[in-house]
């Protein structure tokens, strides 16, 4: 690190470089591992490691009257005899059935009123504990002997209370509970927008099975004639956006949604006061066995190549493109995912405006190899990911964001904590007129902090120039080994109750790719010296320097 600062110092002193540094310097790469678990919270139902049977999740307070339709999961040991165990909430007990079962399973008074609600294999018992609405206990007993005992204060309809240690992790029944999916060795195709703007398309053009698109919005007429076009091969071809945009969903996109609805596609939307995200966000798809993962909307500003500096890349790794499989399935297939045309009855639509901006391509779609891939998705695992990501780093991270979340948000302290230990953190945010005043005193504050605590972070708002016209994509190059991206804002908000998905890859080659992108983009479009010129031109300084020493040493 001592040796880039030294290098950099020069450079900069001698014209050759602007801000910055010449670019990360790769390091070891990790050794793969492959992490496997559930689709669904509803839909693990493998072998538990307790030795005792425990209580996993309650739901309380139903959505329907009457609270009909409370459940308690229970996680049981392999081959459990159900038959010795009892619920109780201290007033009235239930049996449970002379069984043998294994995994979790839901236990119940209204089986029938609960098997469309979950997974899990449900258990009827002939009167259940009532679970109080503003608090109660339950607990399972054997033989008047507590094995797991739950306690519980108000709670807010139609949401799971999910056991974490001592306490309870309250979400909306059927939100899902996904573990960190890996992947690989492999390759993968990287690409920029709005460079590349055939790369996202590729895949979909290509497949003949499935493809199920998840997004934001969707207004793209290249995007809509691909997926006409796979379904026309006899591709099963499902998509999922969100029902509630912000600022409300254009003509054009409703018109794109009724043409692919009549075109036989499936097109669900995630909305209405069941919605178990705030937004659906996520931006991928699974076509075959590929998958793409971007920063950008299916429209012609993002996708489309005609505004957005974005990040995607292409995988075939199997277990990623399962996890994203497997994803969307459970996205789309719970209640409050809505027919297109069931949603769009009575309702009016805004009028928009399409970008229409042409840039020159300057990074093609490259395919480069990856040590592995980590799939995230929130609000189940990726921000506490990401933080660790953050935590882990020893030398460099480099940070793209159209905006950032707050001062003390987990994110953003993580960056700030790296700089302290002597990381060189930058932070390039978007200067789009809707975020611009706020990404200034976002990075006045940055490198305020940063010149307080003699710590190696500069922020700066982007210079678009003719490349593109704003800053949409998000993402991070770590330590030159590892990147991540993905639909993801660095904000709370995002990271908690947003479906949100990304990938962290792992390996130099593909650092390296995006690397170059955001060194062209943090220098305002000028490329930075290759790293071996520089490593020549400080050698030449060097010694010139040292004949310098000479000369004034001997006069």
């Amino acid at each position: 690190m001592q040796f880039r600062r030294l290098l950099v110092a020069v450079l900069v002193c001698c014209g050759l470089v602007t801000t910055g540094f010449v670019g990360p310097l790769p390091a070891a790469g990790d050794t793969p591992e492959s992490l496997a678990g559930p689709a669904t919270l509803a839909a693990e139902s493998s072998g538990t490691q307790n030795t005792r049977p425990a209580i996993h999740a309650i739901y309380p307070d139903p959505v329907r009257g009457g609270d009909r339709g409370e459940f308690v999961v229970l996680a049981l040991p392999n081959g459990t005899a159900l038959g010795r165990f009892a619920l109780t909430d201290g007033d009235t007990s239930a049996a449970l059935p002379n069984r043998t079962m294994s995994g979790r399973v839901a236990v119940t008074d209204a089986p029938e009123s609960i098997r469309n609600l979950t997974d899990y294999p449900v258990v009827g018992v002939d009167s259940a504990p009532a679970l109080a609405n503003g608090g109660d206990s339950v607990r399972l007993i054997r033989n008047d002997t507590t094995v797991a005992n739950v306690r519980y204060s108000d709670v807010e309809e139609g949401e799971l209370g999910v056991v974490d240690g001592s306490s309870l992790r309250w979400r909306p029944l059927g939100a899902t509970d996904r573990p960190v999916v890996t992947g690989g060795p492999g390759t993968v195709r990287a690409f920029t927008l709005p460079d590349a703007p055939q790369a996202p398309l590729a895949p979909i053009r290509n497949a003949s099975a499935r493809v199920y698109l998840a997004g934001y919005t969707l207004t793209s007429e290249r995007v809509a004639d691909a997926l006409i076009a796979a379904q026309r091969r006899g591709a099963e071809v499902r998509v999922l956006l969100e029902g509630e945009p912000v600022g409300g969903r254009t003509r054009v996109e409703a018109s794109t949604l009724d043409r692919l609805s009549e075109a036989g596609i499936e097109v669900r939307v995630l909305a209405g006061p069941r919605a178990r995200y705030r937004y659906h966000h996520a931006k991928y798809a699974v076509a075959d066995d590929h998958a793409v993962v971007l920063t950008e909307n299916w429209k012609p500003a993002g996708t489309g190549g005609k505004s957005s500096r974005g990040w995607g890349v292409t995988t075939n790794q199997s277990r990623v493109v399962s996890g994203l499989a497997e994803t969307f399935r459970a996205d789309a297939g719970w209640r409050d995912a809505v027919a297109w045309a069931d949603y769009r009855e009575g309702r009016s639509f805004q009028r928009g405006e399409s970008a229409n901006g042409s840039y020159r391509s300057r990074f093609d779609a490259t395919t480069v190899p990856v040590e592995r891939t980590e799939l995230l998705v929130t609000p189940d695992n990726a921000q506490r990911s990401l933080v660790a990501e953050i935590d882990a780093a020893d030398d460099s991270i480099d940070v793209i964001q159209p905006t950032v979340g707050g001062w003390e948000e987990p994110l953003m302290r993580a960056l700030r904590r790296a700089a302290k230990r002597g990381v060189e953190v930058r932070l390039l945010l978007s200067s789009a007129w809707y975020v611009r005043e706020e990404n200034r005193k976002t990075v006045e504050r940055f490198n305020a902090w940063a010149d307080r605590t003699d710590s190696p972070l500069t922020a700066k708002v982007a210079d678009s120039g003719d490349r593109y016209a704003k800053i949409h994509a998000k993402g991070a190059i770590v330590d030159g080994d590892r990147v991540v991206l993905g639909s993801l804002n660095w904000n709370e908000q995002a990271a908690t109750v947003n479906r949100e998905v990304l990938v962290v890859l792992h390996g130099t080659a593909v650092a390296d790719y995006f690397g170059r992108v955001f060194e062209r983009d943090w220098n305002g479009g000028k490329p930075s010296l290759p790293l071996g010129i520089a490593a020549a031109v400080l050698g030449a300084l060097v010694v010139a320097g040292l004949a310098a020493r000479r000369v004034r040493f001997t006069a």
